[in-house]
């Protein structure tokens, strides 16, 4: 929630995480995992890490980016990493260029 203009929201029976209305990120408390959008390009450096930690969600979404994240094992920096990436998918570019002032300073 800490990203500009994010709002949660239910998504079936998940938390999602939106820019305007469009998801980044959502949150599946039962099974303590993520699902995040990423690029295919950073999908595919994420997913180097550890296969059973973070991976393509097995269907046509994850073919579009959509990305599961086991929270019981990833490391917080490693996690905060692919979620402002997935931030700055979906964000207008305003947004994505005020997290990038932040990273420089």
């Amino acid at each position: 929630m800490s990203f500009a203009e994010t709002n949660e929201q239910p998504h079936f029976e998940k938390t999602s995480f939106r820019v305007g209305k469009k998801i980044f990120a959502t949150y599946d408390s039962k099974n303590n995992r993520a699902c995040i959008k990423l690029s295919i390009p950073n999908q595919d450096i994420f997913c180097l890490y550890d296969k059973s930690i973070i991976f393509p969600v097995p269907n046509k979404w994850g073919k579009q980016g959509w990305t599961f994240i086991d929270l019981s094992k990833i490391k917080k920096q490693l996690f905060t990493d692919a979620l402002t990436l997935a931030y700055g998918e979906v964000a207008p570019k305003k947004l994505t260029n005020l997290i990038k002032s932040k990273e420089k300073k």
